[in-house]
């Protein structure tokens, strides 16, 4: 049966309307926030109100419709599309726009509608990782103490994107170590709570329009309202709650992937034009350049990975399980762009390697995508696990 992959029409607005930021806003300042790293992007503050107002023209078309009748294509397949157009254009810069943090992201995946009306606007970081765990969510040991009508907070986060410029952030602690991950919750925590310091900004390789900060909690105290989802610690569930953020995130991170990869291909192919070799895809690969047959390759695993990643949000989209899915096109997109960039730099040359592009950048951000939200590692071990049937136990 033939799968018709064309977008629909309707979409079209927010591909276009977010590759023109991407070209427009981005690209000319993209080198501008590379070398002033921990300088704001004041050219997004315009931008971001843009941003939200059609934010909300696509929530009033998108929002949930009467039983009975299909999503099909909604926030979520928006969303995909918008990072993978803004990442063409600059991911750091992407990941700067005001309101739009990877919180937001787990606000909208768990929160109720109280308190979607609360924190609908809000600009929200997430912090999960601490000094001693990476990518193993469940090792999470700061802790939210219940005292009267407010959880007390302590603990510290590091690697927390957008954390200095957020207004709230959306932090993982535990009710009860002793109970093990199913006591894993989320809090919204304003960022000028009593008690929330930031306490470093880091210095990295890619991506460096973006912060990335550690943020320590001391005795902060917010409202036993703010936890999303459920307070109830039930075990045999876990922290399935906490974890469906993922399965909102990582097709975004995917798409950013994606977005990057395709700005680094269209460079390549141009430079391979340049250098006088023609990309015939009536002929076979090994017949061509060695150049041409690597950039066939890399555009079939990077047009697989877009697949995966519109696949993953459609079915959030319309409220099916998602979450091997989710994995599925963040380990497909993130290794692939990893590639992408590194080839192109390699058949780039000097041009490549210089600050005469920005494939030298594409490539330092590149790598960053292939590790935040779960590293390659991580999602091939959930892929395997659930397309084996194997527990976390079994499949280490």
């Amino acid at each position: 049966m033939a799968i018709n992959t064309e977008l629909p029409e309707k979409l079209n607005s927010t591909v276009e309307s977010a590759h023109l930021a991407a070209e427009h806003i981005f690209r000319p300042i993209s080198r501008k926030y590379d070398k002033a790293e921990h300088e704001y992007p004041v050219e997004l503050d315009e931008f971001a109100k843009l941003a939200k107002q059609a934010a909300e023209r696509d929530r009033s078309e998108t929002r949930e419709k009467p039983a009975g009748e299909e999503t099909v294509n909604g926030m979520n397949l928006r969303g995909v599309l918008s990072a993978a157009e803004m990442s063409w254009g600059d991911v750091g810069l992407m990941l700067s726009i005001p309101g739009r943090g990877l919180g937001n992201a787990a606000i909208a995946a768990v929160a109720s509608p109280e308190q979607l009306e609360r924190f609908g606007d809000v600009w929200a970081s997430m912090a999960i990782t601490e000094p001693s765990f990476g990518s193993d969510s469940a090792a999470v040991t700061t802790t939210a103490t219940l005292d009267g009508d407010d959880y007390v907070i302590n603990g510290e986060k590091i690697f927390v994107t957008s954390g200095s410029r957020a207004s709230h952030v959306v932090v993982w602690a535990t009710l009860d170590r002793s109970v093990g991950r199913a006591a894993i919750k989320s809090f919204v925590v304003p960022m000028d709570t009593p008690g929330v310091t930031v306490a470093r900004l880091e210095h990295k390789l890619g991506i460096k329009a973006s912060d990335t900060a550690v943020i320590v909690f001391e005795n902060a105290r917010v409202p036993k309202e703010n936890l999303l989802g459920s307070p109830e610690i039930d075990t045999k569930k876990g922290f399935g709650g906490v974890m469906q953020t993922f399965d909102n995130t990582r097709p975004v991170v995917a798409a950013m992937a994606v977005g990057v990869g395709r700005a680094a291909l269209e460079e390549m192919r141009r430079l391979i034009e340049e250098a006088g070799h023609e990309i015939d895809y009536d002929k076979p690969a090994a017949a061509q350049h060695a150049a041409v047959a690597e950039f066939i390759r890399l555009e079939s695993d990077w047009e697989a990975g877009w697949l995966l990643t519109l696949r993953a949000a459609w079915m959030m989209d319309n409220r099916e399980p998602n979450s091997v899915e989710a994995s599925m096109s963040k380990a497909k997109a993130g290794r692939t762009v990893t590639d992408i960039t590194n080839k192109a730099v390699e058949v780039g040359a000097t041009v490549g390697f210089a600050e005469t592009s920005l494939l030298e950048k594409w490539a330092r951000d590149a790598k960053i995508l292939d590790i935040f939200e779960g590293t390659q590692q991580i999602q091939q071990l959930i892929i395997a696990r659930r397309i084996l049937g194997k527990s976390s136990s079994d499949l280490r």
